[in-house]
Order: C-alpha cells, then structure tokens, then sequence
C-alpha cells in the first residue's frame, strides 16, 4: 500500500512541476511580447530608403561564382592533402 502512494505522490509532483515550468513560460512570453509591442510605440523604427543600382551583367556575375567555386574546391583538396602528410 505504500508504494502506490508514492507513485501517486510522484505523479502529481511532475505534473506541479510541469505546470509551474509551463505557466512560467506562458507569462514570460506574453510579457515580452507586451514590451515589444511597448517598445515598437515609443521607438519605431525608421524607414530605410533604397537606392536603386543598376544590375550587374549575368556574364560577370556567373564568372565570379564559378572562380569562387573553383578556388574553394582547389582549397579543399590542399588541406586534405596537407592532412594525410
């Protein structure tokens, strides 16, 4: 009989437990969507402007990914090599 108590004891404790944890979380994240919302109110933020740059030729644009690609491949085979000896 007073293993079951124990169990039983056991269980209610995780489930305190699991509550507490639980209810700490909900808080917190309600407060701090709170002080978002607050702080968005007194600090918003400014609108950046954009400024328009004429687009790059795809020529050079895939010549310089495909050297990129190239030199890291070539690197990736020094230091492999360097690692065997």
């Amino acid at each position: 009989m007073e293993e079951i108590n124990l169990i039983t004891e056991s269980i209610k404790f995780m489930f305190l437990g699991m509550g507490v944890v639980f209810a700490f979380l909900a808080i917190m994240i309600l407060i701090l969507k709170a002080q978002g919302i607050i702080l968005t109110k007194i600090f918003p933020q400014e609108e950046k402007k954009v400024v328009n740059v004429p687009p790059m030729s795809n020529h050079t644009n895939n010549v310089k990914s495909e050297s990129a690609k190239i030199a890291a491949i070539v690197a990736t085979v020094q230091h492999h090599k360097n690692l065997k000896g």
